[in-house]
């Protein structure tokens, strides 16, 4: 006679159907996690971050790892801050001269990463930050700064 209510595997109805429910929700959130949410977050195309920086309209900021920057070069007239310091913030509003407010394009490989960051920062106080979705490599958002032929720097700067 069975009296744990269970297969006689261990395995009760109910723990079952509490593990496979946890596991969806775990899945659920780390998919969350994983999109950026492209209708709320501010984007701009690798060729008009460009010229923005150009015009002195923006300020980019190459997110990436020293890694990445040594394989493909930054965009020319970027800072590079490695989103990954501990001491980003400080170093970014540096980079903006001390103003939250001032605008800020964020760039890194494919586009998550940015679009992550930027919705980071705009929780820290930052309101003009965009993505560059495209990023260097391309997305599904454009080829890329890169295949788009904008001008790059080797790093480190020689």
């Amino acid at each position: 006679m069975n009296t744990r209510g269970d297969d006689g595997t261990g395995w009760s109805r109910r723990r079952v159907l509490v593990l496979g429910l946890a596991t969806v929700v775990a899945g659920a959130g780390y998919a969350l996690w994983q999109r950026p949410n492209s209708a709320e977050q501010p984007k701009l195309g690798a060729a008009q971050a460009f010229s923005a920086t150009q015009a002195g309209a923006l300020t980019l900021v190459d997110i990436r790892t020293p890694k990445e920057w040594r394989a493909t070069g930054v965009p020319l007239d970027s800072h590079q801050i490695d989103m990954r310091r501990a001491d980003f913030e400080p170093q970014l509003l540096a980079a903006l001269g001390g103003d939250k407010h001032a605008p800020v394009a964020l760039i890194c490989a494919r586009g998550v990463r940015s679009a992550r960051q930027a919705r980071l920062l705009a929780d820290m106080g930052f309101s003009n930050v965009v993505d560059v979705a495209e990023g260097m490599l391309g997305s599904a958002e454009g080829p890329g700064w890169i295949a788009r032929k904008l001008p790059v720097a080797r790093w480190p700067a020689e």
